[in-house]
């Protein structure tokens, strides 16, 4: 699936410092559960603005949970305000990169840790006040332009990778769009003359790629006493499981590579890279 480093795996198979910190100095929340992501941060801050613990719950992916992980062991020893200097590439960093549709993680770590600081110091983020863009999950426009300009985004497909918004029901891609071009000058990507046609949405896509499986791929399959499951879609990763003759027939990778991916590559997405289920 995602090509992890072996910091990351380190990180997700072995997190440290998971749970809450016992009368925390300051905690941040963010995320949602409804979203996918979620993440609790907790701090404990000596008398002379040193953080001397970290610990985080995480409801997210390898990655959500590789940075809270990663993310606790840079803050412990640090001041509150070397800490507040901490930015996600920093976190990205730490862990010797990550996927650049995983990097979103990495943003939720430091707004994370953000609001962390903030609720010690007593202090409402301005983040929390600016209009709501992205409804399915939460995102703002002032969290749009700081991801804009900090990590020089340039497309509507790297918010996406950054912040999450326009990865759900996909109707605030034309705000983003706009937000994008006020924010960079009119020197985005996609300007308005001659952009592309709108990105599928998660949903969409799974929902393509299912009717082509059904209409397209099965038939075929079944006729040499074969089937096809869809297992999961991961960005243009898609996992199947071949089933009946296909599944011990030796020339299953041809099928999967030649067969099914051709056909997905045809007629969904033309970067869509299928893999069999271990």
């Amino acid at each position: 699936m995602w090509e992890y480093t072996d910091k990351v795996q380190q990180h997700f198979l072995d997190p440290q410092n998971v749970g809450e910190v016992e009368n925390p100095s300051g905690t941040g929340d963010v995320g949602s559960l409804a979203c996918g992501d979620a993440l609790k941060l907790t701090l404990k801050v000596d008398e002379n603005d040193i953080i001397t613990d970290a610990k985080f719950k995480t409801f997210g992916c390898a990655s959500a949970i590789a940075s809270s992980s990663v993310l606790t062991e840079m803050v412990i020893g640090m001041s509150i305000d070397e800490a507040a200097k901490i930015t996600n590439e920093d976190i990205a960093e730490a862990l010797g990169g990550l996927p650049k549709e995983k990097m979103h993680c990495s943003v939720m770590g430091r707004e994370a840790l953000e609001a962390a600081i903030a609720d010690y110091r007593g202090l409402i983020l301005p983040m929390a006040e600016g209009e709501v863009v992205c409804e399915c999950f939460g995102v703002t426009d002032l969290d749009i332009i700081r991801a804009i300009n900090e990590s020089n985004l340039r497309s509507v497909e790297e918010i996406t990778n950054f912040t999450k918004a326009g990865g759900g029901c996909g109707k605030c891609e034309d705000r983003l769009r706009e937000i994008l071009r006020e924010t960079v000058g009119g020197k985005s990507e996609v300007p308005p003359s001659v952009a592309k046609p709108k990105r599928m949405t998660a949903l969409q896509k799974i929902k393509k790629i299912e009717g082509v499986l059904e209409k397209e791929v099965r038939p075929g399959l079944r006729k040499d006493g074969g089937d096809i499951e869809l297992i999961d879609v991961d960005g243009d990763f898609v996992t199947v499981s071949l089933r009946g003759a296909c599944k011990s027939c030796k020339k299953s990778q041809t099928t999967i590579k030649e067969y099914v991916e051709k056909k997905l590559r045809e007629l969904v997405l033309d970067s869509l890279i299928v893999e069999e289920e271990n």
